[in-house]
């Protein structure tokens, strides 16, 4: 794609003018491209011949000086056709809009080494709450490190909680993680996780659509939200009340066709109440473990979660005609082989046989011609 000359500034301009995630500009760049309408809005005039306030912001912005400055911090500014652009983007120009936001981002700031087109390749967001509990931080901390271990990138928000959480287990599971957040990459938001996004930069990549030095505000996270779903094959949502941003991210998610995951909490958990709902109304798969999440994001056959069971244990093995004995043979007062036949309902000489097979496996054990349970394995079923 060749991009005209000023395309790159006019995007940084517009993007300090509106709000992250305005369908009237997104729909506008779309239509007619960025330095058209750049061009157009800086020579805006009301009715008296007067500049208007639109106008006179543009003016006042240097898109060129904001993009050296941005390169003196080692951040660097994408725009859609870029070879790092994430194609996955784009499904946002063609969805509803949600909260009064949507489109593509008309750029994006990026901090770190990774390049965010090779990392959200394979990605999956994991998200929930910022009060999460400790059964919450645990779940998406072992869910992100599973699915981190098989080359899948995560990508969260930062956030306190289950962001925080599945940000460290991908760390832990030795593999990529995104952070998006709603203010410039410059900033550490929370503050107390500093250190976390620095380590993200220094392993994946952290994003934002706002400028550097910008900071976030509550419509800034929902126009977030939509960039985290956008970016992933799909989203697992960990703990979430019945409003919750953790829920707008998973609605923005099932707008654009991606695959939508909750983990269930305890029935009477008010932090799961909104994860419930999604569950109850077929909106979201159930997942409990990493290798649930990789199955439903991956081509099929690639990753097939074996249904849990029980471990095998000696009984299982043994024929039915030989459990038929068995199950006839008391735990206290020994019986005849005549008695268990009876009782079985399979004739004496069989039940004999069966009875030395059980035997020498430790079922059952004899005494004076008379049989029962072995003692220390009834012992051990019990406990």
């Amino acid at each position: 794609m060749t991009r005209p000359p000023g395309d790159r500034a006019a995007r940084v301009a517009l993007g300090r003018l509106g709000e992250p995630g305005d369908p009237r500009l997104a729909a506008l760049v779309r239509e007619l491209g960025a330095e058209a309408v750049f061009a157009y809005l800086r020579e805006e005039r009301d009715l008296a011949g007067v500049a208007t306030d639109v106008a006179a912001r543009l003016r006042g912005l240097d898109p060129e000086r904001d993009l050296q400055r941005a390169a003196g911090l080692g951040i660097r500014f994408i725009c859609p056709g870029d070879a790092e652009w994430p194609v996955r983007l784009s499904d946002l120009d063609h969805a509803e809009t949600l909260n009064r936001r949507g489109g593509a981002p008309l750029g994006l700031w990026l901090r770190g080494v990774g390049r965010l087109d090779e990392l959200c390749e394979r990605s999956v967001s994991v998200v929930g709450s910022r009060s999460a509990t400790t059964y919450g931080t645990s779940v998406a901390g072992q869910v992100a490190a599973d699915v981190a271990a098989a080359g899948v990138t995560v990508v969260s928000g930062a956030a306190f909680g289950i962001d925080q959480a599945a940000h460290r287990g991908a760390l832990a599971g030795r593999g990529p993680t995104v952070a998006v957040l709603a203010c410039g990459v410059d900033r550490a938001y929370p503050f107390a996780h500093r250190d976390l996004l620095t380590y993200i930069a220094d392993t994946g990549v952290v994003v934002g659509e706002l400028a550097p030095g910008c900071a976030p505000t509550r419509l800034r996270f929902l126009a977030r939200n939509r960039m985290i779903a956008a970016l992933s094959l799909g989203t697992v949502v960990v703990e979430a009340a019945v409003r919750s941003g953790a829920l707008n991210t998973a609605n923005w998610a099932s707008l654009l066709n991606r695959t939508v995951m909750g983990v269930p909490g305890p029935v009477t958990s008010a932090p799961s109440a909104g994860v419930h709902e999604l569950l109850r109304t077929k909106a979201a798969s159930l997942v409990t473990r990493g290798s649930d999440v990789l199955e439903l994001v991956s081509p099929p056959g690639r990753y097939l979660s074996p249904p849990l069971r029980a471990a095998e244990e000696q009984r299982d093995r043994l024929s039915e005609h030989d459990q038929r004995v068995l199950d006839a043979v008391p735990v206290a007062s020994a019986a005849s082989a005549a008695s268990l036949a009876r009782t079985a309902g399979i004739g004496e000489r069989a039940v004999v046989e069966a009875l030395q097979r059980l035997r020498s496996g430790g079922f059952v054990e004899t005494s004076a011609d008379l049989w029962r349970l072995d003692s220390r394995r009834h012992a051990e079923d019990q406990q």
